[in-house]
């Protein structure tokens, strides 16, 4: 946020505005959907290759619900740049 000339009011600057939550839960969601269908096929695979591609493809239907959920929750995150980097220390009790 800047200061303008005019007034001492605050100019917001729309690009760097993060996206709506919906559009990020949109996305989110999205990455989860791609992700359990890849996790459908290691199975489908499981069943259909010979012996030895199939412990891959199992070891991949196994691990991807972790990889999945790690992926749609690094969404919005709470921390921005920048922040370590304030002049006013916030008070303490003490």
């Amino acid at each position: 946020m800047e200061r303008g000339s005019a007034g001492g009011e605050e100019v917001f600057d729309v690009t760097s505005a993060p996206k709506s939550l919906s559009n990020d839960l949109a996305g989110r969601q999205r990455r989860y959907l791609i992700s359990m269908m890849i996790r459908t096929g290691c199975f489908i695979l499981t069943v259909v290759l010979p012996s030895p591609y199939r412990w891959f493809a199992l070891a991949g239907a196994v691990t991807l619900p972790y990889i999945a959920v790690v992926i749609a929750n690094a969404g919005r995150e709470t921390i921005t740049p920048g922040d370590s980097l304030l002049n006013e220390k916030p008070r303490s009790l003490s």
